[in-house]
C-alpha cells in the first residue's frame, strides 16, 4: 500500500524525501519493472511528482542512484578481509533476484548514457579483483575475464527477469552452477 503523503516541509525534508524515493524506486522496480510509472514511485515514497523530479530529472538518474547503493554494498564486501570472489557473486546474485531491472541496466554496454557505463565498469574492476585471486588459487582458469563475468550477470538478470519472484533463487543457483563448470580449470 502506498505511503501517506506527508505534509510540505519545505527545503529542510529534502535529504529524506530523497532517501524515501530511493527507497520506494528500489521496491516499485523490483515488483513492477523498471518502465514502471514514476508517479508510482512519488506515491509509494509518500512525496508529490515535483520532489521526485527536483531530486532525480528522469528515470535513468533515478535507477542509478538505488543501483549506486548496491554498487557501494559489492565495494564494502569486497574491501572486507577473507572476502572472495565467490562472496561478492553471492551478493550480486542477490541483489539481481532482488531487482532484475538495475542488473539489467548495467550489464549491457551498448546503454548511451555515460553514467551507466561508469557504473557497469565499477562492477567489472570489482571482479577483476576477485577473479585475479580465484585465478591464483587454481579456482577459475586462467582465460576468464571480468566482462565474462559481467556477462554472465547479465544473462542471469535477463533470465530472472522473466520469472516471478518466488522462482528466482532456484533458478540463479541452477544457472551458476552450470556457470561454474565452464570457468573452472
Amino acid at each position: 500500500m502506498p505511503a501517506a503523503r506527508r505534509p510540505n516541509r519545505g527545503p529542510s525534508a529534502a535529504a529524506e524525501n530523497r532517501a524515501a524515493l530511493i527507497a520506494a524506486a528500489r521496491e516499485v522496480f523490483a515488483d513492477a519493472g523498471y518502465n514502471a510509472p514514476l508517479s508510482m514511485v512519488a506515491r509509494a515514497a509518500g512525496v508529490g511528482q515535483g520532489s521526485l523530479y527536483r531530486h532525480f530529472p528522469d528515470r535513468i538518474s533515478l535507477a542509478l542512484a538505488v543501483f549506486e547503493d548496491s554498487v557501494a554494498d559489492l565495494e564494502a564486501l569486497a574491501a572486507e578481509p577473507g572476502a572472495g570472489l565467490d562472496d561478492v557473486l553471492a551478493l550480486i546474485t542477490e541483489q539481481t533476484i532482488a531487482s532484475t531491472a538495475f542488473v539489467t541496466m548495467v550489464s549491457t554496454p551498448s546503454h548511451p548514457d555515460p553514467r551507466v557505463i561508469v557504473l557497469r565498469d565499477r562492477v567489472a574492476r570489482l571482479l577483476e579483483g576477485g577473479l585475479a585471486e580465484a585465478r591464483r588459487a587454481g579456482r577459475v582458469r586462467a582465460d576468464v575475464t571480468a566482462e565474462d563475468l559481467v556477462l554472465a550477470v547479465g544473462m542471469l538478470a535477463s533470465l530472472l527477469a522473466n520469472l516471478p519472484a518466488a522462482e528466482r533463487p532456484e533458478t540463479a543457483r541452477r544457472m551458476w552452477s552450470l556457470l561454474r563448470g565452464g570457468i573452472e580449470p
